[in-house]
């Protein structure tokens, strides 16, 4: 699942009306990072919000944007060498 849309900046919803929800596996697969770094980040109060669902977490594809955005770093200036 993709959480780009190309053609919109809002979430696709589904039947329902309801936006598509990630797993903790899919989260880590799109992030390119381990399943064990999603949890962890749970545990510090870092990462994306999320939604429990028994022992389930879901994160919401608005939510992962907005996190995503979030982890920008700023554009810093290129560096001068003065030379002297």
């Amino acid at each position: 699942m993709s959480i780009h849309n190309e053609n919109s900046t809002s979430s696709p919803t589904d039947d329902w009306g309801l936006e598509p929800l990630l797993d903790v596996a899919e989260l880590a697969a799109y992030l390119g990072i381990p399943i064990s770094t999603v949890y962890d980040w749970r545990v510090h109060g870092k990462g994306p919000a999320a939604y429990r669902f028994g022992k389930h977490l879901k994160f919401a594809i608005s939510d992962v944007r907005d996190w995503i955005a979030q982890q920008r770093e700023p554009t810093s200036e290129p560096r001068r060498h003065d030379r002297r």
